[in-house]
């Protein structure tokens, strides 16, 4: 995701994982420093974090605000779909979200989100960096930026991508900040196991090789060192007990139908196991809300896969306390038109969209901004998309204004200009 010239493919936890399964080298050669380099910039935390975790739901495609968060019934934008009653006095949502409804008073809805593109890859962008795609640099996504600035705990990865394909990169950040990738939940990773015919043993004498090679003309700091770094978290991952958290069969039977037997259920379950791990920051990757037509058709088949993931996610977090210390954001690239078209779809609209919050010192029960009567344009409360992003870090307590290095010489905020938006915080 714009990459560009300046960074090719980086070293994946995946294929460092399998590197140091069989012990060799070779994997490495020909990468770059700077894949593998992460620089620190200056500054610090701000204050004492309200938030450990975030599991970020992303909704590819641009999903529709009308028809799920920002419903407007009675007027001749809401199409097919009703509007129905939450656990929220006066607040309604789509009624393709019945189980999203009935734990809405966890959540905070914000209605006023501002896009700036109404294309896919820049919104996209967009919305995991809080900065504009631009053709010298790739912007770390908010993943990798909590993975760069939060503590790692335990063995497990600081920051896991489920499904969806290629993770975000971690741009600048380097290779420490990386997603490791889940393509399938509840299916165990050949990476993660030894090739067959090495041992062990076998495999420990050929990490013992190596690091003698190494040792050899490594500069303390320098690309050895990162090489180094990233075989030291593989097997550790690889022989640590914290694997568990990814084996979905540990959990009763009636929980796993609750979140939905589907790639996007399993995905949410596992993010629920994985930061009751220690992991920072889990991204499930769902859906292809890109309705330009048969919109409602495809809105209630995509909800019917969503709602149970989501709504018992919430569920189950709020009741077992972790909620307090999770962050849950529900976001996409923008909205869909009010305007329903020939073919029953909606198109792109970047003007006002939907997004849910939840957990991590966010208010519960709270609607923030409004759109107007068609859900064209926003009505109150205007929210950059940069604001938000200023307000999920805070909470974690990273500064949003530190600076960091880059590979163009010059330091870069870790958010575009953001402002906390407080009045969503409790």
């Amino acid at each position: 995701m714009y990459r560009g010239e300046f960074f090719p493919a980086p070293l994946t936890r995946r294929s460092t994982l399998r590197a140091a399964a069989c012990g060799g080298l070779a994997t490495f050669m020909g990468l770059p420093v700077r894949a593998l380099m992460a620089k620190d910039g200056q500054g610090g935390t701000r204050r004492p974090a309200k938030a450990d975790s975030v599991i970020l739901l992303w909704m590819n495609g641009g999903m529709s605000h009308l028809d799920t968060l920002d419903p407007k019934p009675g007027t001749a934008v809401a199409g097919e779909f009703a509007a129905i009653r939450t656990s929220v006095d006066g607040v309604a949502i789509g009624e393709i979200l019945p189980t999203v409804a009935s734990q809405l008073h966890h959540a905070t809805i914000v209605r006023s989100i501002l896009g700036e593109s109404n294309n896919h890859e820049p919104a996209k962008h967009h919305l995991l960096t809080s900065y504009a795609p631009v053709r010298e640099l790739v912007h770390p996504s908010l993943g990798s930026i909590v993975a760069h600035q939060v503590e790692r705990l335990d063995d497990l990865p600081a920051f896991v991508s489920v499904g969806g394909g290629e993770p975000p990169s971690a741009g600048y950040l380097g290779q420490a900040a990386e997603a490791y990738f889940i393509g399938e939940p509840g299916k165990p990773d050949p990476t993660i196991a030894l090739p067959e015919g090495i041992t062990r043993v076998r495999s420990q004498r050929r990490l013992e090789v190596l690091e003698n090679l190494n040792g050899r003309f490594a500069v303390p700091g320098g690309l050895v060192d990162a090489v180094g770094g990233s075989y030291a978290a593989a097997v550790g991952l690889m022989r640590s007990p914290a694997l568990a958290a990814f084996d979905l069969g540990a959990e009763p039977a009636v929980v796993r139908e609750a979140y939905g037997d589907t790639e996007f259920g399993r995905g949410c379950l596992l993010a629920r196991r994985l930061v009751e791990q220690g992991v920072r920051f889990v991204q499930v990757n769902f859906g292809d809300f890109d309705t330009h037509s048969g919109n409602f058709r495809t809105m209630r088949g995509l909800g019917a896969i969503m709602d149970p993931a989501i709504g018992t996610l919430l569920r189950d977090l709020a009741s077992s306390g972790r909620l307090d210390r999770t962050l849950v954001l529900l976001m996409t690239e923008f909205g869909r038109t009010p305007d329903i078209n020939e073919g029953t779809g909606r198109d792109h609209h970047d003007d006002v969209f939907s997004v849910l919050v939840a957990g991590g010192g966010f208010k519960r029960g709270f609607v923030l901004g409004s759109s107007d009567s068609e859900g064209r344009e926003v009505a109150e409360r205007p929210v950059r998309i940069a604001d938000l992003h200023a307000t999920i870090v805070d909470q974690l307590g990273i500064d949003p204004d530190r600076l960091v290095d880059t590979h163009l010489g010059r330091k870069i905020k870790l958010i575009d200009d953001g402002t906390v938006l407080k009045d969503m915080l409790t």
